[in-house]
């Protein structure tokens, strides 16, 4: 493994939760509830907060006036076609003052024929008409957003970066959306329009999950010269999703010195904030989902819990409080007698061989599924069970 040992480069994260993870199914919110988390997600310390639609929505109209007004760290960005009116939508909704426009880009040429039924010349003519709608309402903050980048022709994606160094514009951000490229092959796009761009000009990159690599796509663009990376909280967005900002976040916290970049993200308050959203949206979350699983820190298996009884970390390379988290150990049917020698030392009684078989047998080998109970729930049952005994002996 080569580690940098140079100084950290400082990634910056756009967070889409509320654009790209509010549009997929099952997570429409109200105008209130999307503020609610927008301040939950700035909490965190992310750069850009994507506000919604505007123009196509009421309510996101309104949740982008009310974030405008309310947020005071992260900058906002509002998400509009290039169209003029909806840059004019955005405005009225959300200012000019630390807001960004977004402007969505046809990047490839089956898009271009099967979905806008349009030429190049005529997508370059409405993002040049985009932003020059954008600049005479003042704003100096421009993103350009490339929908279906990873599927662009090179000629296609550079006339866009033309563009963007002839206009001005702040931000070109590549958007991998049919998640259909593996980490080696987004890197090197990343690192081909890298080579297009002005120095000053902020790469962002934007993908999805559809093959389970957004997050490791994300880390090989990052790695190929992008500045900023747009994520979801918890992952949410269109079909399978978008980069999870808490994954991205931890690897960052762990491996900076291994990538030679990290992030400004408070990790220790991710899953309060996940819990903002979870509530909003009532989403219920996966057992096994990284950081924010149900059982992402917790063991039943014999074999683990005595590892993690002597050291956690024999188990537990992510240490569950630097992301939010606890450490839960469970009895269930694959524990073993040492949990409950742990849990009698806990209650100052004497662990005999003859009592934890017994207790083996009433509270381990007795269990026919894989159901579990909470460590401390069992110790609950255990106290109240001695205290029984204690008081029948009196």
């Amino acid at each position: 493994m080569v580690i940098n040992t140079g100084e950290l480069r400082r990634i910056s994260v756009f967070d889409t939760t509320l654009r790209d993870g509010e549009q997929a199914p099952g997570n429409a919110m109200t105008a209130e509830q999307k503020l609610d988390v927008a301040m939950a997600i700035q909490s965190l310390g992310v750069d850009v907060i994507e506000t919604g639609f505007p123009a196509a929505s009421p309510t996101d109209f309104k949740a982008t006036r009310m974030m405008s007004e309310q947020l005071t760290d992260a900058r906002l960005s509002s998400f509009c076609r290039s169209v003029p009116r909806d840059v004019e939508v955005a405005v009225e909704a959300g200012g000019i003052e630390r807001h960004q426009i977004q402007l969505l880009v046809t990047g490839s040429d089956m898009h271009l024929e099967h979905k806008r039924g349009i030429t190049r010349e005529q997508a370059y003519a409405e993002v040049r008409a985009a932003i020059r709608t954008a600049r005479e309402l003042g704003v100096t903050d421009i993103s350009i957003g490339i929908e279906d980048a990873s599927r662009g022709e090179h000629d296609l994606l550079r006339g866009y970066c033309e563009i963007v160094a002839e206009a001005g514009a702040t931000t070109i951000a590549l958007g991998e959306t049919s998640g259909c490229l593996v980490p080696a092959e987004f890197g090197d796009l990343t690192h081909t329009v890298r080579q297009w761009l002005p120095a000053e000009t902020v790469l962002s990159v934007h993908c999805h999950d559809d093959f389970g690599l957004a997050v490791a796509n994300t880390l090989a663009g990052l790695e190929a010269g992008a500045d900023e990376m747009q994520v979801t909280l918890g992952g949410i967005g269109e079909r399978a999703g978008n980069a999870a900002l808490e994954e991205l976040a931890a690897v960052l916290l762990y491996k900076a010195a291994h990538y030679g970049f990290t992030t400004t993200i408070r990790t220790e308050r991710l899953y309060a904030a996940y819990q903002v959203l979870t509530r909003a949206i009532a989403m219920e979350t996966p057992r096994n989902k990284a950081i924010f699983g149900q059982y992402s820190f917790a063991t039943q298996a014999g074999i683990h819990q005595a590892g993690m009884l002597a050291r956690p970390e024999t188990y537990e390379y992510l240490e569950p409080s630097r992301v939010g988290r606890e450490r839960s150990l469970l009895v269930g049917r694959h524990s073993g007698r040492g949990i409950l020698a742990h849990l009698l030392e806990q209650l100052d009684v004497p662990a005999t061989p003859e009592l934890l078989d017994e207790l083996y047998h009433d509270y381990i080998a007795s269990r026919t599924g894989g159901e579990c109970d909470e460590l401390s729930v069992v110790r609950a049952s255990l106290a109240q069970r001695f205290a029984r005994s204690a008081g029948a002996a009196a």
